[in-house]
C-alpha cells in the first residue's frame, strides 16, 4: 500500500485502532471536495496498533472534537511537505456543540439555537456537566458516540 506524504495538511496520528473512521465523521471537513486517507490497524511501536488519518489542504480543525474522541492522538500539521507544528491532544476542559445533552428539561431541548456546552468533570472516567441544567454525561472511551452531535 502506497500513501504519498502531502505538502500541506493534518496527519492525525496514534489514533486508537479502529477509531479513525470516527474521527472523520466527526471533523467537519467535506469529504467530496479534500483528500483524505485513513490507514487503520496499523503497526505502531508505541501503542502495538493505531489508525492514521491524512487530510490535504485542511488545518483548521476542532481539536476539542478531536480531544474528546481520542485525548492521545497526535496532530501533525504539514506545510510545505514538512510538520510545522506537532499538538498532543487532551481532553478538552469545555466543549461547545460537540455533546448533545439528552435531559428533557435542559433549555437546549426547548430552544434551538441554545449551544450545547459542557465542563469536564472528572477527566479519569471522561464526565462531563452541562452548563445549564447540571446533567452529567459519559463520554466512552470504546467509541459509544450517542451523546456527540
Amino acid at each position: 500500500m502506497i500513501v504519498d506524504s502531502i505538502e500541506y495538511g493534518i496527519v492525525i496520528d496514534h489514533i486508537t485502532a479502529g477509531f479513525g473512521l470516527a474521527v472523520i465523521d466527526q471533523l467537519a471537513i467535506d469529504k467530496r471536495k479534500n483528500t483524505i486517507a485513513c490507514i487503520m490497524n496499523a503497526t505502531s511501536k508505541k501503542y502495538g496498533r493505531k489508525d492514521l488519518v491524512k487530510i490535504v489542504n485542511v488545518v483548521d480543525v476542532d481539536l476539542a472534537v478531536l480531544g474528546l474522541i481520542d485525548p492521545n492522538a497526535t496532530v501533525n500539521i504539514i506545510e510545505g511537505g514538512v510538520i510545522k507544528k506537532k499538538i498532543n491532544l487532551k481532553l478538552p476542559d469545555k466543549v461547545v456543540n460537540v455533546i448533545k445533552c439528552k435531559n428533557p428539561r435542559c433549555v437546549t431541548s426547548v430552544e434551538a439555537n441554545a449551544p450545547h456546552i459542557f465542563h469536564l468533570v472528572d477527566a479519569e472516567s471522561r464526565e462531563y456537566r452541562c452548563e445549564y441544567c447540571d446533567d452529567l454525561i459519559t463520554v466512552k472511551g470504546d467509541y459509544g458516540h450517542e451523546n456527540l452531535r
